[in-house]
């Protein structure tokens, strides 16, 4: 077997089976399974998609045993040359493994790799290259100097933001989102600590791949990463779970440090854990009382551009769910000159969708389109016509 995918998924089943589907053409002329773990979901998951998709095994956790348990328990059910660890809110080109694979076999010494993941806007996302959080890196990120000066080789660090986003690059810690590793580097690094729940498990991998004298590269092929549509980010929760991690990496890789070092980094991760708390609880009661106004937001505005067949079905679901949609018909399912003329008539701050059916259209054309015409209010929107709904970074229609 040259690859084993793993995807842990949580409540997201909409967004996994987009990623199935993605996933099912990338690995087209490669040995490769599909593994599942469903932390035990409330939607379904695993009863809906199971039969939809009879090539994956799925397995079903009476528990949520969180990310690190979840995605070894499919690392050590495989036993591929190549491990990845995928997100389900996310979308593969269909050229992406392959290129993947063949610079991993290229690169002999290449423990880990990661990829350019873009957001829903087609804009980089800036986890997709990060350097290691020492203590001073951590602490220009959290004081807002790796933002001002996000090129600087020392402030801007954290992100490696002075790297070129097209070329090929050594990084040192790669996002799980899409974590690519050598079974060997993998077996001598260690699979994820379990100590971490979610968050900070893919930086302590990465690490112990550097530590275990591998490299960690990035490669610029092109993923969609929706970033957290089964986490709440306002949740006390998240902020709990997020900052432990920071505490937990901390402790276990720079605790030796002096107590003038350790002391100032603990009292700023427990500063920013409590300014986060206490924003979300006051954010709560306000609107538990109503002292919040209502920010409803803009409804959207969703365009469709493809044939005249798939728009006649578009049409149909947009009408039924009473959408504000607007057609444009084209030869070219994915026709880069009917993307850019509808991105440049876009104007205001109105969120729009350009909405691809992706029966006819290539993942990797729709990813590049909106990487060559990245406007901040103008995201992708997919139309699937084996299920017939439309996915959004916000919302399923179907």
């Amino acid at each position: 077997m040259k690859l084993a995918i793993i995807i842990v998924s949580y409540n997201v089943r909409h967004y996994l089976q987009q990623c199935l589907d993605s996933l099912y053409r990338a690995v087209e002329g490669i040995d490769a399974e599909i593994y599942v773990i469903d932390n035990h979901s409330k939607d379904n998951t695993v009863k809906k998609l199971k039969g939809k998709n009879r090539g994956v095994k799925f397995i079903a956790c009476n528990h949520n045993h969180g990310f690190a348990k979840a995605n070894n328990m499919g690392i050590r059910r495989t036993k591929s040359e190549y491990v990845l660890l995928l997100n389900p809110d996310t979308i593969v080109g269909e050229n992406t493994l392959k290129e993947c694979i063949s610079f991993m076999d290229e690169h002999e010494n290449a423990g880990g790799l990661g990829v350019r993941m873009l957001k829903c806007n087609g804009s980089d996302a800036m986890e997709s290259r990060r350097g290691l959080p020492t203590p001073m890196t951590a602490f220009y990120k959290m004081c807002g100097l790796c933002a001002k000066y996000p090129t600087h080789k020392k402030l801007g660090k954290y992100y490696m933001g002075y790297l070129p986003w097209d070329e090929p690059a050594k990084i040192e810690i790669i996002s799980g989102a899409f974590m690519m590793m050598r079974r060997t580097a993998l077996d001598k690094a260690g699979l994820l600590d379990e100590d971490f729940f979610m968050y900070g498990e893919d930086i302590d991998l990465s690490y112990r791949l550097l530590k275990s004298g591998f490299d960690n590269w990035y490669l610029p092929t092109k993923i969609l990463h929706y970033k957290g549509e089964s986490t709440q980010k306002s949740s006390f929760k998240y902020v709990h779970v997020f900052y432990e991690a920071m505490l937990i990496f901390f402790k276990k890789h720079y605790g030796h440090l002096s107590i003038w070092l350790n002391m100032p980094i603990k009292a700023a991760i427990y500063l920013k854990a409590t300014t986060a708390l206490i924003k979300t609880t006051s954010e709560h009661i306000q609107k538990t009382l109503g002292f919040m106004p209502d920010r409803r937001r803009k409804s959207p505005l969703y365009i469709f551009i493809s044939t005249k067949e798939s728009i006649s079905r578009c049409r149909s679901l947009a009408d039924r769910n009473g959408l504000d949609a607007q057609y444009i018909v084209t030869q070219t399912p994915a026709d880069p000159d009917a993307h850019a003329e509808a991105v440049k008539n876009i104007s205001g701050k109105t969120p729009v969708y350009l909405v691809y059916d992706t029966g006819l259209c290539r993942y990797e054309d729709i990813l590049n389109l909106f990487s060559k015409n990245s406007k901040p209010n103008v995201k992708i929107g997919t139309y699937s016509p084996r299920f017939n709904i439309i996915i959004t970074d916000n919302e399923i229609i179907a």
